[in-house]
């Protein structure tokens, strides 16, 4: 058996040479912290013992948390299968019946391994049922990497490369209710998927009229309205369990994933209503497994994500909430005296900050070599570099290079949150200090 010492010395070159180089590159280039050796109280730490506190959003309840590890290692301990040949999983079962007890509204769960897993049973989902053949996102969007989820997605380096697209995937303009009227119409629309708040569109939360039309005109037209809250949900916003618990009207699909399973396994959820999934593939016993994925229904991960919901309390939620509004107002507060600041964005422990690109002739990619960057922002890039140094790893929005997206865990200390705000103030004062 490979020893994890020598993983730990030797994998991150062999990561570079055998897996992706470029994103080896790229994570040299930007700083970034890579040789992390070990987790202690949900922080990670490099091979020089500095601390790293991780603001990317999929470890909500710090790395290696250890109630979690604990449940996973007294099923290990235990001669219960992970794999059950006749698919009827009872570890399965039992996680559907919580998340429909918490989310409310839902009575039917279909399990995966990622976010675009999720997205893409929605949309095959949604086909299923209706028949119809156009399918809708919104500019701005980003739910994943298969190629439903690309098709739905904004155009840019993250979809162009893989045209074309599933045939009947067209895009909304954000937030624009006449444009959405328009697109549901004909009728022929089986499902729009939507984040209610956008990831890497920048942290932009749906408005309310807009919501409102969403809800409205999709049930006028019988077009499902699917939740991609796979950023938003699980209590990240503090404003509730689900982002859309609040809606008008309960999205008909809602679709999880990130630290469902508690940041150790891989899984990802939809929920929509028995009514709607009986509808789509109830017509005989065939069409009940006629989509299916192997490994998604496996009993290891489904404990992991019981005991994130065990993690999950209200008041932890509530901590959430109100934490992440002192953390924007503290963000606003501080940083307002820079010309670089825009604004802080988001809710909860999901936030963005906007910045304006420095007037400096050699802070910009072209700068340094990266022509094919010219159209992109260097200042969160640039942001996110000085902050690796201080111990925070934050992380550009992929479709807008201006913003800074922060997700921290739901356990995180006031006081490092008041920590990272100073840090931030420092560092823009410092970039500023350049021209």
């Amino acid at each position: 058996m490979d020893s994890y010492d020598d993983i730990l010395r030797r994998g991150f070159d062999e990561y570079r040479e055998f897996v992706n180089p470029l994103i080896a590159q790229r994570a040299a280039l930007a700083g970034e912290p890579i040789k992390l050796v070990r987790a202690e109280g949900g922080v990670l730490y490099d091979e020089h013992g500095h601390a790293v506190e991780d603001f990317h959003g999929t470890q909500a309840f710090g790395h290696r948390n250890p109630y979690i590890a604990d449940a996973i290692r007294r099923y290990l301990d235990s001669d219960a299968p992970s794999w059950y040949p006749a698919r009827v999983n009872p570890f399965a079962g039992r996680l559907a019946k919580r998340l429909c007890e918490r989310a409310g509204h839902y009575d039917n769960a279909f399990f995966a391994c990622t976010g675009s897993d999720a997205v893409e049973a929605a949309l095959k989902l949604a086909r299923a049922l209706t028949k119809r053949p156009r399918l809708l996102g919104l500019e701005g969007a980003y739910h994943g990497c298969t190629f439903g989820s690309v098709s739905l997605m904004t155009k840019g380096y993250l979809r162009d490369p893989f045209a074309p697209f599933v045939e009947g995937a067209e895009h909304v303009p954000f937030g624009d209710v006449d444009a959405l009227a328009k697109a549901l119409a004909p009728g022929d629309v089986a499902a729009i998927v939507v984040e209610p708040i956008q990831g890497e569109g920048g942290v932009r939360e749906l408005p309310a009229p807009f919501v409102e039309a969403l809800c409205e005109l999709t049930e006028k037209h019988g077009t499902l309205l699917v939740a991609d809250e796979v950023q938003t949900a699980l209590g990240r916003t503090g404003r509730g369990f689900l982002a859309t618990a609040s809606w008008p009207r309960r999205p008909d699909v809602v679709l999880l994933a990130k630290h469902l399973g508690g940041g150790i396994t891989p899984i990802s959820a939809m929920l929509t209503k028995r009514e709607t999934f009986l509808r789509a593939y109830g017509d005989h016993f065939a069409s009940g497994e006629s989509h299916n994925t192997t490994m998604g229904f496996n009993a290891l991960s489904c404990v992991a994500a019981l005991a994130a919901l065990d993690l999950l309390t209200d008041e932890r939620i509530e901590r959430v909430g109100r934490l992440g509004a002192k953390l924007k107002k503290g963000l606003s507060d501080t940083l307002a005296r820079s010309p670089l600041f825009r604004e802080a964005r988001g809710a909860g422990f999901m936030q963005g900050v906007a910045l304006n690109s420095p007037d400096h002739p050699w802070l910009s990619f072209e700068h340094f070599g990266f022509e094919d960057l010219g159209q992109k922002s260097i200042i969160s890039p640039l942001v996110c570099h000085r902050l690796y140094r201080r111990g925070f790893f934050c992380f550009t929005c992929g479709h807008d290079w201006s913003l800074f997206r922060l997700q921290p865990r739901f356990d995180i200390p006031e006081e490092k949150l008041d920590a990272f705000v100073v840090a931030v103030g420092e560092e823009l004062d410092y970039i500023e200090g350049l021209g």
